[in-house]
């Protein structure tokens, strides 16, 4: 059947527990709503950037004359385009003259980053060191590198050396100045070979090939050759080359012995026993560490073994070896699933001592650091200071506005209200955000689909602005529906915090009818929309996701088939269409996890059969559940979701769902002989 609005009653919305459609989805929106016009020309500014993209000097020249002489508002960045196209030729004279044209707007900045590049590549550090001066955005690791190459006294201080070894060791990927800063300090004896044999450690431990293979270039050709062999056959290297002695040769070995952990860590661990014995202490820590780090990945309740042997084995060595953010953080996980989900609070512990300062004062690490000493605090008046340690870090991230400051919040049973709504904007101020010629040009980018620059051009406009113009800025965006600029506009303010523009609610009676008609909570959709598209009816994701509810054409197929709708590819991005679907596929996937939130959401991100590999085991705490999903961008899905849903609920005036135990439940764990499981439910994420 065609697809068709469904009326909804005040009787189908109190049988799921809502008020009545008109008292809060026909509420009046907080936003005039006005449209953001695409600027003069719009297929002039498309076919410039397209020439750009295509290298076509010719047409470039010709539409940039064409936008000076018209004096169009984007007239930066046809001149930006033109002569980043051919910056490898450019002239310092030319750079100069581009600067005077736009100065103080993001385009300068930003062919300065690229020009700061291109000097570095010519050595021509002069001129690097003069516009490196001016630089302001300063978020380019490249260039970090080449200014530190380019400072004269990288020779001579020890402070200037240390801020390049980190420098290099913080690059996630090859990039010719940070390998050029390396070999200048490796060559001049500055850097050490065991820093090399780190950085490879971390980039193998990363996979990540392109560093591999540029670090590799910094060890003698006969371990340049093996390492590549150990990639490919690790376990016909071990057999034929590996060795515990010399060093060089025992790094070869772990790594080897790493990869093949990556494969299997059941089937490796044998050989990390038989080699662990004869290789150096830190290193046979380190490869103890890699195989938990596997095993927690694959939450297999013999990880916490494995990483109880490598902190032995690291206290032994006395800590000298570097571990990774990333494995101290899956040591602290696997702690709180260990032993049936009783937890080994002591590993957990250790495992956040090791932890970079910073690391430690995440919310996260804070919260579970206070559940292990409650947890550990001797009963009665000897344990009341560590407990009263414990309760008053709980309250230092205590918060209505994140995951773990809810979690802090519900664990100390405080009840905590909203931030109050600040203060009208002034008609002075709102003018002012209008006047900002940055912002200005961020939405005629925006206007015309240009997305990239137009947030780029957007967030270069926020640097250094107070609260207040912070808040004019997102309601200007919030007025023009340009959603995700309000929401993430609104979350730069630190004291006054505008909850109409943080967390709004666009669409209003189509999210409740969809929700109603499809037996969903609408605050829990509202939490999923806000984390999925912000509301961006255009969004669509690197791998296809479209619309609002970002539906996999394969999705909407299956769900359409399923609720007897007619829907064609092209619809996907209707906004009635797409929250049909998208709820539709969201009750679908609920009822098949017996209505756990935090799994349905996990499945809507990452597929179905992901989580339902992820609940079999021990029963586990529904917050060490969540913590433990073993894909980054999953984990922080299902606490952003849960979170937006409990202060949808708060806007809403709910009883229910406001907070964050309620929604997450006590326990996951199997699903039980009744439970409802549609194994052909379709992935509709990565």
């Amino acid at each position: 059947m065609k697809f068709a609005r469904i009326t909804v009653t005040a009787l189908a919305l109190g049988a799921i527990g809502l008020s009545p459609l008109p008292s809060i989805a026909q509420a009046p929106s907080p936003f005039a709503v006005v449209p953001n016009p695409p600027p003069p020309n719009a297929d002039l500014v498309l076919d410039a950037r397209d020439a750009w993209q295509k290298r076509d000097r010719v047409r470039l020249a010709a539409d940039r004359q064409m936008a000076l002489d018209q004096q169009h508002p984007l007239a930066p960045w046809f001149d930006y385009w033109e002569l980043n196209n051919r910056l490898s030729e450019a002239t310092q004279a030319e750079l100069s003259a581009f600067y005077a044209r736009w100065p103080g707007s993001y385009v300068e900045d930003r062919l300065r980053n690229d020009w700061l590049l291109e000097l570095g590549r010519r050595r021509d550090w002069v001129n690097f060191r003069r516009d490196h001066a001016s630089y302001k955005m300063q978020d380019d690791r490249e260039v970090v590198c080449y200014a530190l190459l380019a400072d004269p006294a990288l020779d001579r201080s020890k402070e200037l050396r240390e801020q390049a070894r980190s420098a290099w060791l913080n690059q996630r990927d090859m990039d010719e100045g940070c390998h050029q800063l390396a070999t200048t300090l490796l060559e001049g004896g500055k850097l050490k070979d065991t820093d090399v044999w780190l950085k490879l450690r971390q980039s193998v431990e990363a996979n990540r090939p392109r560093a591999i293979k540029q670090v590799s270039a910094l060890l003698p050709k006969a371990d340049a050759q093996a390492l590549t062999e150990l990639m490919d056959k690790p376990d016909r290297y071990l057999k034929r080359k590996g060795s515990a002695r010399p060093r060089a040769q025992a790094e070869l070995t772990a790594l080897a012995l790493q990869r093949m952990a990556v494969q299997d860590p059941a089937t490796a661990a044998d050989d990390v026993q038989a080699w662990a014995a004869r290789l150096p202490t830190d290193l046979a820590a380190w490869l103890w560490a890699q195989l938990g780090r596997q095993a927690a990945l694959r939450q297999q309740d013999v990880a916490s073994d494995y990483f109880d042997r490598a902190l032995r084995l690291q206290a032994r060595a006395g800590g000298a070896m570097e571990w990774s953010d990333d494995t101290l953080s899956w040591i602290a996980r696997a702690a709180l699933r260990a032993d049936g989900g009783n937890g080994r609070p002591e590993q957990l512990l250790e495992a956040i001592a090791l932890m970079k300062p910073s690391e430690q004062r995440d919310p996260a690490w804070v919260y579970w650091k206070a559940k292990a000493q409650q947890t550990l605090a001797a009963k009665g008046p000897a344990g009341d200071a560590q407990r009263k340690e414990a309760l008053d870090a709980l309250r230092g991230i205590a918060s209505p506005l994140h995951y773990y400051g809810k979690l802090a919040a519900d664990e100390l049973r405080l009840r905590l209200p909203l931030p109050p709504q600040p203060a009208d904007l002034t008609a002075q101020e709102r003018a002012q955000a209008l006047a900002m010629p940055g912002v200005s040009r961020a939405m005629l980018l925006l206007a015309v689909g240009l997305r990239s620059e137009g947030q780029r051009e957007w967030n270069f406009s926020m640097r250094g602005l107070g609260d207040r113009e912070l808040l004019a800025v997102a309601q200007t965006a919030c007025e023009r529906e340009l959603w995700e600029r309000c929401i993430s506009t609104s979350e730069r303010t630190r004291q006054e915090i505008d909850l109409n523009t943080r967390y709004p609610m666009p669409y209003r009676a189509d999210v409740f009818r969809t929700a109603a008609a499809s037996g969903l909570d609408p605050t829990y959709v509202y939490g999923l929309i806000r984390q999925e598209s912000r509301f961006m009816m255009d969004a669509r994701s690197h791998v296809g996701a479209s619309g609002l509810m970002q539906v996999m054409p394969a999705t909407a197929k299956w769900t359409a088939k399923k609720l007897g709708l007619d829907v064609k590819p092209e619809m996907l991005h209707d906004r009635d269409v797409n929250l049909r679907l998208g709820t539709g596929y969201l009750k679908l996937v609920l009822d098949s996890f017996d209505g756990s939130q935090a799994m349905a959401a996990a499945a809507y991100n990452a597929g179905p059969n992901r989580p339902r590999r992820w609940r079999e085991g021990s029963t586990l705490d529904a917050a060490v559940w969540t913590e433990n999903i073993p894909i980054n961008e999953t984990r922080d899905y299902v606490r952003k979701v849960l979170s937006n849903a409990t202060v949808y609920a708060q806007l809403m005036g709910r009883e229910g769902g406001t907070q964050l135990r309620e929604r997450l439940g006590r326990v996951i764990g199997p699903a039980g002989t009744t439970a409802a499981v549609s194994q052909d439910l379709p992935a509709n994420g990565n």
